[in-house]
């Protein structure tokens, strides 16, 4: 297998597990681990290899995936304010309309970034 580029990861966990359960950016693709000799023998890196151009559109998978989860956490803290909006609205009706459209917007928002996500999740696992 020809390997046209590959990236070193220093510090990177090959698995694909990252902060928050965000995925990596390197999620889709082909990853190796390498040890690193240090004092402790513990250390590793992660050799990122991109193959072809297909490789670059897996990049692009996985950037898309990474800016629709931070969606749903956007979507998941306008629920919230939308409840304490509601909570406060001291039943007026119509900051109590205001805070239930904020609240359906963001649940509809919500559904979306998922189903969007799970779409990539799959497309993307389909070319890898």
């Amino acid at each position: 297998m020809l390997n046209v580029l590959f990236f070193k990861v220093i510090a990177g966990v090959c698995n694909g597990s990252s902060f928050l359960g965000f995925p990596t950016w390197y999620k889709y693709l082909e990853v190796q681990s390498v040890p690193i000799p240090d004092s402790l023998g513990t250390g590793s890196t992660c050799h990122v290899y991109i193959n072809g151009f297909n490789d670059i559109w897996l990049i692009v998978a996985a950037v898309i995936e990474i800016l629709l989860r931070l969606a749903v956490l956007v979507a998941v803290g306008f629920v919230i304010y939308g409840g304490i909006k509601y909570v406060t609205s001291q039943g007026e009706p119509d900051k109590m309309h205001e805070a239930l459209k904020t609240i359906i917007d963001a649940l509809v928002g919500l559904v979306i970034a998922i189903a969007a996500s799970a779409l990539i999740a799959f497309v993307a696992g389909k070319i890898h």
